[in-house]
């Protein structure tokens, strides 16, 4: 299954990016940005016309009887994103028999996220991947894309995901800034949007109606130089392959390394692995940053190392690459798994002790395993690998493969 990241379109494309988001773990209020300013409070709400994932295009005009519209930016890639989905979904709910209008906006022009900066997703930002994660949650709130103009992101001004805007019956801005205090749960002491929500539906003034927002901050299209340079980093990085033994083999699967990795068994000769070469190749670089290793095992015969590293060069490849140095495949094949007697694509994930976290003979469902990654990779919270823990049991696929 391809998403549009692969390294070989991005190279082509050289879209915009923005810098690196700041660690999940600090928390701090993003700083507003000049360029992209905040709605002033008490500004009218701008109009919008947005496709959502239920297929259809919502307009402002469609909230028109509601006494609270509630726009919050959110996005599919950002970790703190993540941890307030289920808020956002309390939101809609907990308000919809009061008449509160709850609207999700994903601003980001997905041409503008670096690679690296999918180190905590399965997937990227396009409206298409936004569908993906709805249905793989379960959401039901009303969720909007706006990645391909940014036009109604750049009227609002959200600073990060999550940024919420809260409006009275006359569309006034009452209240911009965060959800609540804490992306975890448990740390939670201020719940500044449903105060905000409360004091509006009871005629109040707000009394709080800013603060600061913390979060992935906002990827604007027009932030090319972060992203072309990262791409060029990538291209020039040196491809090679090296011969593996029996011995070599043994080890790899002992995972010295001590870093969880992944591997894949191919060959030049296997439709089904070229076609999924791309995907794992984009999930090495979405997740190298966070402890995490792909190895590349091809089961060509030793003289055929030219067009194996050919093949790498045109994949680029830049994660660790082996060959049987054998041509005695089945030897080779039990040093790593004796139980391993079928064909090539074979993938295993394997945790930093060596333990299979995931095991498929054939093409690879590669959201499984991507959430598979995410749900037991080393993590600074426990709430973003729990996040992640839905379908990640060990994959037994039927073997496919060859042409």
């Amino acid at each position: 299954m391809k998403f549009g990241l692969t390294l070989s379109l991005l190279l082509t494309m050289l879209f915009a990016a923005v810098g690196r988001a700041q660690d999940p773990a600090d928390a701090q209020p993003t700083p507003p940005s000049a360029a992209h300013p905040i709605l002033a409070l008490g500004s009218q709400a701008p109009d919008f016309s947005l496709p959502g994932v239920d297929g259809k295009t919502h307009s402002l005009a469609d909230y028109a009887s509601s006494p609270v519209l509630v726009v919050v930016f959110m996005c599919n890639h950002c970790p703190i994103a993540q941890m307030y989905e289920q808020r956002v979904q309390s939101l809609a709910d907990d308000y919809r028999d009061k008449g509160v209008a709850v609207v999700a906006i994903q601003p980001n022009d997905p041409k503008a996220i670096r690679i690296d900066e999918l180190d905590s997703s399965d997937i990227s930002d396009s409206l298409d991947e936004m569908k993906i994660r709805f249905e793989y949650k379960h959401w039901r709130y009303t969720y909007l894309y706006d990645g391909d103009t940014q036009s109604v992101a750049r009227a609002y001004g959200p600073q990060a995901t999550p940024h919420v805007f809260v409006f009275d019956k006359e569309r006034k801005l009452r209240y911009e800034g965060r959800v609540d205090n804490n992306y975890r749960k448990e740390l939670v002491k201020t719940q500044n949007a449903r105060d905000a929500i409360d004091a509006v539906l009871a005629g109040r003034e707000v009394a709080v109606k800013h603060t600061g927002v913390f979060g992935c901050s906002t990827k604007w299209a027009e932030k090319s130089a972060q992203r072309v340079a990262a791409l060029h980093k990538i291209e020039e990085q040196p491809i090679t392959v090296d011969m593996a033994t029996a011995d070599d083999l043994k080890k790899l699967r002992a995972n010295s390394s001590k870093r969880m990795t992944l591997i894949s068994f191919w060959a030049t000769w296997c439709g089904s692995c070229i076609d999924e070469f791309d995907d794992l190749e984009d999930t090495y670089l979405m997740y190298k940053v966070r402890d995490f290793d792909l190895v590349t095992v091809s089961a060509n015969m030793p003289d055929e190392k030219e067009g194996v590293l050919r093949m790498l060069k045109n994949k680029r490849a830049t994660s660790k690459n082996l060959l049987f140095s054998s041509t005695d495949t089945e030897a080779l094949q039990k040093a790593f798994d004796p139980t391993w007697e079928s064909a090539v694509p074979y993938t295993i994930l394997l945790d930093a002790n060596g333990k299979v976290l995931y095991k498929n003979l054939g093409t690879v469902d590669i959201l499984e395993l991507r959430r598979t990654i995410l749900a037991n990779m080393s993590s600074d919270y426990i709430g973003f690998n729990q996040y992640w823990q839905s379908g990640n049991a060990i994959s037994t696929a039927p073997a496919s493969g060859g042409r």
